[in-house]
This record gives structure tokens, C-alpha cells and sequence, in this order.
């Protein structure tokens, strides 16, 4: 199980927070965040960092990814599957998608070809960052060997409830962290994302 620490900014915190080794670190470059991160500093080697977009254009897209080295994007709005298809290659590719009551999981076909993971998070009123968790249940629909990530109001609580996930055949690949473990917005809280690592031997 990888996991991955989103909505970073500042350059103390980052350094204390890639001390725990996360495999990801996101930086949210849509200046509608209160996350958001303009210039995203550099990261450890081990670590792999995202660069978070909401419609975004492919070019904005991939001057971003050489400009500050993103070793993955995350799509976190209404972007097409042939946006997918223009950055496959360039980066790994994480399209995400905001789950509720009756998600029709058969959108994602379209994409399937196009990306290296999905990504299910909580449909809220913001496109992520909502601090609300969504039914899990409703991923026994998901039909695809694709592997994905988790989101949406993950914190310490969530423990049980990931651990009961992971013992399915879902190809769950990574938990999404942000806003349960932060202090103030893109601050997070070194100490309680120890102990989440540890909980669940990350």
C-alpha cells in the first residue's frame, strides 16, 4: 500500500512531512485551492511529486510538469480522456473522480487506455479537499484492473475502515491524505501522519 500526502506548500513543512517517506507529495497548482502552490519546491528523490490541476490546458499541463519536474499529474476536473491521451507518457497520469450516490463507474472506460491510476474522492462542492469521506460500498462496481487511489476525508478514524479495503480484490493502490492531518490549510501535522504511518505499516 503506497501512500500519498496532497496539498503541500511550505518548505519547512515539506521537509518535515517527506521525512516519514510518503511515496507522493501533491502540490495543487489551481489558484482556487486555499492549497494552492504557485511554485512547488523541489522534493526528495524518493519521493513522487504531483502536480494537482483542474482543467487545465495539455500545454499548461505539460510546461508545468518540465518546469517543476512532477514525476506524476493529477486531473482533478472535467478533463477529457484525450487530454489523458496527449500526457500519457510525458508523466504518470492520476484522473480523478469525485464518487456519490449511484457513480456510474462505466465513465471511466473511456479513460481506461489514457491513465496509470484513477483516483476516488468525495463529490463535494469543491473538487477535492472537502474533508468528507464517501461510501466505500459502492467500489464493489468498479470492474477494472486499473489500480487506483483513495481520497476524501481520510484521517486516523479511516484506520478500520482501509484496513477491511485492503483485504478485498479491489486493486486499491494508494491511500490520499490532506486535510484531516492539517494544522491550517496546506500545514499538515508531522506528528499525526506518524502515527497514521504507523498504524497502518506504511
Amino acid at each position: 500500500m503506497k501512500w500519498k500526502v496532497c496539498g503541500m506548500r511550505e518548505a519547512k513543512n515539506i521537509l518535515e512531512v517527506a521525512a516519514l517517506k510518503p511515496d507522493y507529495m501533491g502540490f495543487i497548482l489551481w489558484d482556487g485551492s486555499k492549497r494552492h502552490c504557485p511554485k512547488p519546491p523541489q522534493v526528495p528523490e524518493d519521493v513522487t511529486k504531483v502536480g494537482v490541476f483542474i482543467d487545465a490546458t495539455v500545454t499548461e499541463i505539460k510546461d508545468a510538469v518540465e518546469a517543476y519536474k512532477f514525476g506524476a499529474v493529477q486531473l482533478h476536473g472535467n478533463e477529457s480522456p484525450r487530454l489523458c491521451r496527449e500526457l500519457q507518457g510525458k508523466t504518470q497520469v492520476i484522473k480523478a473522480f469525485g464518487v456519490g450516490e449511484g457513480f456510474d463507474f462505466d465513465t471511466l472506460l473511456a479513460y481506461l487506455p489514457y491513465c496509470d491510476f484513477f483516483l476516488f474522492d468525495t463529490k463535494g462542492p469543491m473538487p477535492g479537499g472537502n474533508g468528507t469521506s464517501f461510501d466505500w460500498s459502492i467500489l464493489e462496481k468498479y470492474a477494472f484492473d486499473l489500480p487506483f487511489f483513495i481520497s476524501g476525508g481520510i484521517g486516523l478514524a479511516e484506520i478500520e475502515k482501509i484496513d477491511e479495503l485492503c483485504k478485498t480484490d479491489l486493486p486499491v493502490y494508494a491511500i490520499d491524505i490532506n486535510s484531516k492531518f492539517e494544522i491550517a490549510p496546506a500545514l499538515k501535522d508531522a506528528e499525526q501522519l506518524k502515527k497514521f504511518k504507523e498504524k497502518l505499516a506504511l
